[in-house]
């Protein structure tokens, strides 16, 4: 059993990305900010209770020279410190004599009554120490001790205690923050759903178009009009395709009929002819005139079949070509004479240059004539017979070119796109001359077989243009 993978819109599908990647990048921001406003935080506050401790000590020292003030300048001196740091409670101050005793504080006067600091504490040189209290938690507290001093004497010490979670609460700081990360994270999940939504809407006309031409509707129309390049070129693209498509099925549609039509005039003369013969409606000479009529009409009929399993054998790669190396001058000179002698009429002139210094090209003689031929038959039928055909041969980079031009009517210009179409027949041929419309694309099969190419140069009413490109061998001294 294979289970078939649920689609998603391209709207659906970008928006939730977007959305896990900003999300999982905010996360990340998110973190990282909070860590650091919490360090800095931190930072910052201790740096404010140092300050705080050392300016409380020089009040004190200002207050009295040779004591330590009185215990109501000291309560006002202590109450409410925590307000300038910015925090919602009051760290504990701690005023000590030189001895340790703690003399007064910010604390109820029972709590610190006759108690003394660790002479641990004092005697450390640190000013800003971590302490762990014993207690289950094992809370730590940030004690910052400053000296009371006169005249380079030590009265005593001022020290600030605060919880270190106390110190890093910044729950404005992390209010702040999330309101901006959720912010971020709404603005950028709205604005990915438009851009999505909006690059979705053309890829989503695209492929109802797509499913119109499937089911044999080549008249499409897109309603965006996008701004952006590449959704532009697509469009465009498309709709080219489409109309590209409707032209060559109305084409395939008309060349079928055609083929049709050549397929079965043949067969529809040969059968009247030999039902004539068969009912005795002719007499004796009549009768074998029908009969060479008949072997005509067969030999036509046999050419066009010939012509279209030749065409399937070389698009179907069967045929393979015997590659050799010719004097480019010496094979079109053959071909030139070849064909002018299977000619019936002398009314077509047949001029030609040849290259001043003969170079070899690798390639199968039979079927650069085959392309040659081609080319003089349509000439021929371009001219009705009578004209000039002129052949010149000129090099490139690598390559000999071969221009093959008549003085025909030329032709039109809605069809020069089409002439190398397999089937097709213009209308110059369609009602004039019999075929199939595999002359010209035959031709330029076999020479991109021969890593070549065969082109239309120029059409106009004064005559035609085509260009044989051959590829040159590489024992000529250009080559080496």
């Amino acid at each position: 059993m294979f289970t078939k993978n649920k689609k998603v819109s391209l709207q659906r599908y970008w928006t939730t990305r977007y959305l896990m990647t900003l999300v999982i990048g905010l996360a990340i921001i998110a973190i990282v900010s909070a860590l650091w406003i919490r360090h800095t935080t931190l930072d910052n506050r201790l740096n404010m209770m140092e300050f705080m401790a050392e300016e409380t000590a020089n009040r004190i020292t200002n207050m009295s020279d040779d004591s330590l003030p009185s215990e109501v300048d000291m309560h006002r001196l202590l109450s409410d410190r925590g307000r300038f740091m910015n925090i919602e409670s009051n760290p504990t101050i701690y005023v000590t004599n030189d001895e340790g005793l703690i003399v007064n504080s910010n604390l109820p006067p029972d709590s610190t009554h006759g108690k003394n600091i660790m002479s641990s504490i004092l005697e450390r040189g640190e000013t800003v120490q971590t302490i762990t209290a014993d207690d289950e938690e094992s809370t730590e507290f940030y004690l910052v001790k400053k000296p009371i001093e006169t005249d380079e004497a030590i009265m005593g010490w001022v020290l600030y205690l605060e919880t270190k979670a106390n110190l890093s609460r910044v729950d404005q700081e992390y209010g702040q923050l999330m309101i901006m990360i959720t912010s971020l994270l709404l603005l950028g999940w709205v604005a990915i759903y438009f851009i999505s939504g909006r690059l979705s809407k053309p890829i989503k006309e695209v492929a109802t178009a797509a499913k119109q031409i499937e089911k044999g509707n080549y008249h499409v129309q897109f309603s965006t009009k996008a701004k952006e390049e590449e959704v532009h070129d697509l469009i465009q693209s498309f709709q080219e395709m489409s109309q590209k498509l409707e032209q060559l099925e109305a084409l395939r549609t008309e060349l079928l009929a055609g083929v049709s039509h050549e397929l079965k005039t043949p067969v529809t003369s040969i059968s009247g002819l030999l039902r004539a013969i068969n009912d005795d409606v002719v007499d004796e000479k009549e009768a074998k005139e029908f009969l060479e009529l008949s072997i005509k009409e067969t030999e036509k009929m046999k050419k066009m079949v010939e012509d279209l399993l030749a065409f399937n054998k070389f698009a179907a790669n069967a045929i393979p070509v015997t590659l050799d190396t010719y004097l480019i001058n010496e094979l079109m000179k053959d071909t030139i004479d070849l064909w002018k002698k299977t000619q019936l009429t002398d009314s077509i002139k047949v001029e030609y240059t040849l290259l001043q210094k003969d170079l070899t090209v690798e390639v199968d003689a039979v079927r650069v004539q085959q392309i040659i031929t081609n080319l003089f038959n349509n000439a021929s039928q371009a001219m009705d017979g009578e004209g000039t055909i002129t052949v010149k041969l000129h090099t490139g980079p690598n390559k000999v070119m071969i221009d093959v031009n008549d003085t025909g009517v030329g032709i039109p210009v809605h069809d020069q796109s089409y002439i190398f179409e397999r089937f097709y027949r213009g209308e110059n041929k369609k009602y004039k001359i019999g075929g199939l419309g595999l002359g010209l694309p035959f031709s330029k099969m076999i020479a991109n077989v021969l890593k070549g190419d065969l082109t239309l140069v120029e059409s106009n009413h004064s005559g035609t243009t085509f260009r044989v490109v051959l590829p040159l061998s590489e024992q000529n001294p250009a080559n080496k």
